[in-house]
């Protein structure tokens, strides 16, 4: 066995077993921060349109680019072709983000169908990239009643199968009717102090990951695998 032990590990192919270096983790960026915020609801007086705006007044206050999707218009999934105006917008703009901030409303003890249609359209793979690969991604939800969880811990499953980097904070606010004047903005609380942390946190992590998801994702299963189907795909041709 050599010093770095690697003759244990019979299992690996060792030309794609890459040791992580600090080296190409260093930031080079100088652009603000791009935040594309979603929410999940078409109400005249939607509670989730409400904090999503909330939320980019602080992603911009700390340095943000925002851009908030509108989802009126968006066809459902598979309704529609994906060349549909309203599919292509959020396509792009989710192409355009380096972080997002998905926010719904609980019902029936879930996320919205207009939050799900939404990230629903957005493909895992789009030719050879992922458009949400390595993306930062905050969660929230509003509640017409009691404080509940289930909207953000469904959303916290869906961002990592979108292979997003999903934060630790989080906001679930109750009771959304009574956090909100009547001109849509939200009330002191300790529900808004939260949202606060949820922005600044975003785009601490935003600003740590941007430079770097790439790498940060790059698995050894997929070098693997794509020197594999590369190999098959020459010898094919010398064939």
């Amino acid at each position: 066995m050599n010093e770095n032990g690697a003759d244990d590990l019979l299992n690996v192919a060792h030309e794609h077993l890459h040791v992580p270096a600090a080296d190409k983790l260093a930031a080079t960026a100088t652009h603000k921060p791009r935040i594309l915020l979603l929410y999940g609801s078409l109400r005249a007086r939607s509670y989730s349109r409400f904090l999503a705006m909330e939320a980019a007044r602080l992603l911009e206050h700390f340095g943000a680019e925002t851009r908030i999707y509108d989802p009126h218009g968006l066809p459902l999934p598979d309704d529609a072709p994906d060349t549909h105006p309203k599919v292509q917008e959020l396509r792009q703009l989710t192409a355009w983000s380096e972080g997002q901030v998905w926010c719904s409303p609980e019902r029936h003890g879930a996320m919205s169908g207009v939050m799900k249609s939404m990230i629903d359209w957005i493909p895992l793979p789009s030719g050879a990239v992922r458009p949400t690969q390595g993306k930062t991604l905050a969660v929230m939800q509003v509640s017409g009643g009691s404080q509940s969880f289930n909207a953000v811990n469904q959303m916290r499953v869906l961002g990592r199968w979108m292979r997003m980097i999903t934060i630790p904070n989080q906001s679930s606010v109750a009771k959304a009717f009574q956090e909100f004047d009547d001109d849509g903005r939200m009330k002191p609380s300790a529900y808004y102090d939260r949202v606060v942390d949820v922005m600044e946190e975003l785009v601490k992590f935003t600003l740590l990951t941007r430079d770097r998801a790439d790498y940060l994702v790059d698995r050894y299963s997929e070098r693997k695998e794509s020197a594999e189907e590369l190999s098959k795909r020459v010898n094919q041709r010398s064939i």
